[in-house]
């Protein structure tokens, strides 16, 4: 069975590719011959499969987001189906095109494509849906979970307006009369957005990686089981359905605040060190000013950042001023980020409760908020960091710096290879995020943490680099549709943006992950081998412009490309080719 597939979205990036991926696998283990023609969100192709191609073709599936240009295949047993249908269940469209397809009349294209009369209700009764989007960093998860939901619900019928959260702030921000109108508000977030907005209407929580990995699902289960966002910020907390906010999605939430913070005070510090290493102890010149704006002002408002947002995410405005107390209390005692994070959550909880908990006469409750709140919650906050939490974290945090300082070269490739091999284990999930927070929270204690900050941030970059030198030096076991998403990994991942493997990995896991996590834990072995220190969390390649923002500029770029080739190469020799895929079924 010769197969074509066409794909197209209408953001053009991540689901067409996963959609043939996904279609493709299921194709293969079937024996089948695929093609894949992958379409751009204005409905074009880089490269239609030859003519030779489209001749001997049994089967054309159409998964489809946008209107796209099919004349190619006319008289071609053909069967459209909406993108998002092949993710959850690719055996299922593959069996329905063999019953179903018929040959291809362009006369047709102006029509809608069949469905089925549940799909024609579906459509009849579209919804107005708007959702929000936001990750910790603001980069690829956002932007991707925003393309899935678009091309999720445009496929059912419904009309969606999607508000990105992303690094430079809100993008397309949703209207009062757009929210008012909606009949259902998705939250699809890895951090704390204000839900006051919403209230009053049906709101359902998730995540950004379920949304992209299960746009349909999370459609459906939005329209199905949201609930009412009640107004009032403990209330709104509470009573939005789907998943609940949990200290993980709390320490994100600060983090992603903080992070402006820590690149900005690294990168200036990086900047008074290009007039010697030395020269900002000379007052009045321009190194001790900018030492002074990063290393006196930007470093010391990290952990304040980092523990107000926390306690934020937890109760809300009224927690702000308590956390931002104890976060700069954490900095004070030495207890670095570790005693800001516990500051945080302490601060949060403790005004949570006395929010929801400590009952008022009705004459005062309009003072809780802006009063009693931030007074109590500042005071056991205060109190505890200063006689209970401050002194352990203190000493946990000298150990930990003394130990990084200290090391030998065996213990520093260990921990290295560890942090490695966790940034590589899910781009982007909890493991990823876990290792970079720890990366971040180290750069925030000074020089002593910016070694493991650099193997983290080489290790991030290694696997989306990877998987494009794979799609190149073994182009006949890709598709083009996979080449195409190669070259896009690859620029992505010069800009530390793991995100651009997960079309790989959402293919091929079992191959992928392994292979990826071994040259991530090599080239954070290498960058701390070498004593590679870097100054800025984020950034990439171009971080390295900046003088004095990487100590070794060139070991750097070593580990880099040698964690990326041996991911390159490694996939290359381990993935399952069309050819081979023939003679298994042979």
């Amino acid at each position: 069975m010769n197969l074509i597939i066409v794909t197209a979205c209408p953001q053009g990036v991540a689901t067409r590719f996963l959609a043939a991926r996904a279609l493709e696998r299921a194709a293969n283990r079937r024996g089948w011959s695929v093609t894949t023609d992958s379409r751009g969100p204005d409905g074009q192709a880089d490269s239609l499969p030859d003519a030779a191609t489209i001749e001997n073709t049994d089967l054309v599936i159409a998964a489809l987001g946008v209107p796209v240009n099919l004349d190619a295949y006319a008289g071609k047993p053909l069967l459209q189906v909406p993108v998002t249908a092949a993710l959850p269940d690719p055996d299922a469209i593959l069996d329905r095109a063999r019953a179903e397809a018929a040959p291809w009349d362009p006369a047709s294209a102006g029509a809608p494509p069949a469905s089925s009369g549940a799909e024609e209700s579906r459509a009849s009764a579209g919804k107005r849906i708007v959702a929000v989007t936001a990750c910790p960093t603001g980069v690829a998860h956002t932007f991707m979970a925003a393309e899935a939901l678009t091309a999720a619900a445009e496929s059912e019928g419904h009309q969606i307006r999607v508000e990105t959260q992303g690094s430079v702030g809100a993008q397309d921000p949703l209207t009062g009369d757009e929210i008012a109108n909606a009949d259902v508000v998705i939250l699809a977030c890895d951090i704390e957005v204000d839900p006051g907005r919403f209230a009053g209407k049906r709101v359902w929580r998730t995540s950004t990686g379920t949304a992209l990995k299960k746009p349909a699902d999370t459609i459906r289960d939005a329209l199905a089981e949201a609930k009412v966002l009640e107004s009032g910020p403990q209330k709104a907390a509470s009573s939005a359905g789907g998943e609940k906010r949990g200290p993980y999605k709390h320490l994100l939430t600060g983090v992603s605040f903080m992070l402006p913070m820590v690149v900005a005070g690294g990168l200036l510090i990086a900047l008074s060190f290009v007039f010697g290493i030395e020269a900002f102890q000379q007052e009045g010149t321009l190194a001790a000013a900018l030492m002074q704006i990063g290393g006196g002002t930007a470093f010391k408002l990290m952990i304040p950042l980092l523990a107000g947002y926390i306690a934020w995410s937890i109760a809300d405005r009224p927690g702000l001023a308590p956390g931002m107390i104890g976060g700069y209390l954490a900095g004070e005692l030495g207890a670095g980020f570790l005693g800001g994070i516990a500051a945080g959550f302490l601060a949060g909880y403790v005004a949570r409760f006395i929010s929801q908990k400590l009952p008022m006469p009705e004459s005062i409750e309009s003072l809780k908020p802006i009063l009693i709140i931030p007074l109590l919650a500042s005071l056991v906050t205060g109190l505890g960091m200063i006689y209970v939490i401050g002194e352990p974290m203190a000493a946990i945090m000298d150990t930990l710096i003394s130990f990084l300082e200290s090391m030998g070269t065996t213990n520093a490739i260990l921990l290295g290879g560890i942090l490695g091999a966790m940034m590589c284990f899910d781009l982007g999930g909890p493991v990823n995020k876990a290792a970079y927070t720890f990366g971040v929270g180290l750069l925030s204690e000074g020089s002593g943490g910016s070694a493991p900050m650099a193997a983290i941030m080489a290790a991030g970059m290694v696997p989306a680099i990877g998987m494009g030198v794979a799609s190149f030096v073994a182009r006949r076991k890709f598709a083009e549709a996979e080449r195409q998403a190669g070259r896009a990994s690859f620029v992505l991942g010069l800009c530390f943006i793991s995100e651009g493997a997960i079309p790989f990995m959402a293919k091929d896991p079992l191959r992928v992950i392994p292979v990826c996590m071994i040259g991530g834990a090599i080239t954070g072995a290498l960058s701390m081998l070498f004593a590679v220190k870097l100054m800025a969390p984020h950034g990439g390649l171009f971080v390295l412009a900046i003088p004095n923002a990487v100590s070794a500029v060139l070991p750097y770029l070593l580990a880099i490309a040698v964690g990326s080739l041996v991911i390159g190469f490694g996939y290359a020799l381990v993935k399952t080719g069309k050819a081979e895929v023939a003679a298994a079924a042979g």
